[in-house]
């Protein structure tokens, strides 16, 4: 089985994030990377004793009779139901949603196969997304960030969902294509978050990709593969881009980013940030979200940046823009998240000072070459979950968190209210393909239209006791806009 998937990557060229000269690589370096690369250190991240029997081994029936589902441990099913009780309390937008479209169906005959973080927050999406009437099948779009209680939570209530924490890569290939290939049942549309599953399928079940109707895809890793395969002329399926919705954009990146930067390191390093050097390599919205954050607990920042327009913010904002080899010796912690692939190379790593931190807030976790680490002359040294020394001959260390994967998933949690506002978006998302009318969408990617955003966060506005102003008629005259909206044009950003 590993055979053919490697045999398959080769011809992967038009989907592989970036292109190499070659052409050629393996399977962990075509898929999206933000995924996979496990190394034998992974046991000690998942969280239960019972890790020598793999869950695929194992029979395990819900209380319906029902085994079509492959988690941790079925019996922590109540454990993650309190779990996904206590979320729903600050998604209060996903709940009206779902009551507001309950008695309609939007959904009903979408058979939505999905691949995303599973967590409390998505576990209400896609019970929502059910009870609007669709069927889902779920797996995880990270190796370390399911939670065990949750996955066993919704295959309890009957969710097709193969997951749990501590995937190897084989396992997680394995779960995507459970979820797709069942006898019966046809996908008929993807939700997806970093593109295995859109590439999966496209790869293994052309006949598949070719009926599904829609496909929304929220991350920028994700969006990027879409875009290249509509390029190619090989996307023949409508996608919708979330990821660069304002909701999302400014929700998801700046204000999420702000708040789990300083949990994750915290967490994990205990570090003191008055006075620390810190490097944000990248100041787009995740950027600039860590970036306030740390400034606020007065760190000194420094910033790397390709683009001028985001250097010119940041320094607007008061931070100094630096190449990354200027401030290498001196910075105590170095942060990536920049969407790009080695940001942060072995030569920069071997120049740090000693404890220096190094960490990635991108979704990919190519940012930092952790290959490049894994060399005979260096000692790995796991401290605690998510937190390796890596010892130089000299015996200088640099600590690495969570192997330079996504820092705030796999180390600590993410607002449950930002995620509410990604999550309202997908359903939208979803339910806008699945009810559009013949040639409204060709095969394209397209944005969410603005109307929807503004109604996404307008479901959000009674949670803070907000009140709009309303136009008056003459105003509205004058602006040129309808009363009720869109407010911006569609090129706001």
């Amino acid at each position: 089985k590993k055979k053919e998937q490697i045999q398959f990557a080769d011809d992967m060229q038009e989907f592989t994030k970036f292109p190499t000269k070659t052409g050629r690589r393996s399977l962990s370096r075509s898929i999206s990377q933000s995924s996979t690369d496990s190394y034998s250190s992974a046991a000690s991240y998942t969280d239960s004793s019972d890790d020598e029997v793999s869950p695929r081994e194992k029979q395990q029936t819900n209380s319906k009779g029902s085994s079509n589902f492959c988690v941790k441990n079925i019996k922590q099913a109540e454990f993650g139901r309190r779990e996904i009780e206590i979320a729903e309390q600050d998604m209060s937008a996903l709940i009206s949603l779902r009551k507001r479209a309950q008695g309609e169906k939007p959904l009903a005959g979408a058979k939505i196969v999905g691949c995303t973080h599973i967590t409390a927050q998505t576990a209400v999406l896609i019970e929502t997304l059910c009870a609007l009437g669709a069927q889902c099948r779920w797996s995880a779009c990270n190796i370390y960030s399911t939670q065990n209680e949750v996955a066993a939570a919704l295959a309890e209530a009957g969710v097709a969902v193969f997951a749990w924490k501590g995937e190897s890569e084989d396992d997680f290939w394995w779960c995507i294509d459970r979820c797709v290939n069942m006898d019966g049942w046809q996908a008929n549309m993807i939700l997806d978050d970093g593109g295995d599953l859109t590439h999966w399928v496209y790869k293994k079940y052309p006949n598949v990709f070719k009926k599904i109707r829609g496909i929304v895809e929220e991350s920028v890793t994700g969006v990027h593969r879409l875009y290249q395969l509509s390029k190619a002329g090989k996307l023949c399926v409508p996608a919708m881009n979330v990821n660069d919705s304002v909701t999302k954009q400014k929700f998801d990146n700046l204000y999420c980013c702000r708040e789990s930067i300083l949990d994750g390191l915290k967490r994990t390093t205990d570090v003191m940030f008055g006075g620390k050097q810190v490097v944000v390599c990248g100041y787009g919205e995740v950027g600039k979200g860590c970036c306030a954050a740390l400034k606020a607990l007065g760190a000194i920042v420094y910033i790397t940046e390709i683009d001028p327009i985001c250097a010119l913010q940041a320094c607007m904002d008061g931070f100094r823009v630096v190449k990354l080899n200027e401030v290498i010796r001196q910075v105590d912690v170095v942060i990536t998240c920049t969407g790009n692939k080695n940001v942060v190379t072995r030569e920069h790593l071997d120049r740090m000072k000693n404890s220096c931190i190094v960490c990635n807030m991108g979704h990919s976790n190519t940012e930092i070459d952790v290959t490049s680490l894994r060399t005979p002359e260096l000692t790995w040294e796991r401290v605690r979950s998510q937190v390796d020394h890596v010892i130089w001959p000299d015996g200088k260390r640099v600590v690495l968190l969570a192997e330079g994967r996504l820092l705030n998933l796999s180390c600590s949690t993410v607002p449950t209210f930002v995620l509410s506002i990604t999550a309202t978006t997908q359903a939208l998302a979803l339910i806008e393909l699945y009810n559009a009318p013949e040639g409204r969408y060709k095969q394209d990617v397209y944005l969410l239209p603005k109307k929807m955003d503004e109604y996404v966060a307008s479901l959000h506005l009674p949670s803070f006791d907000a009140h709009l102003t309303e136009l008056t008629d003459d105003q509205a005259k004058y602006l040129g806009l309808n009363k009720n909206g869109p407010f911006k044009p569609n090129y706001y950003r």
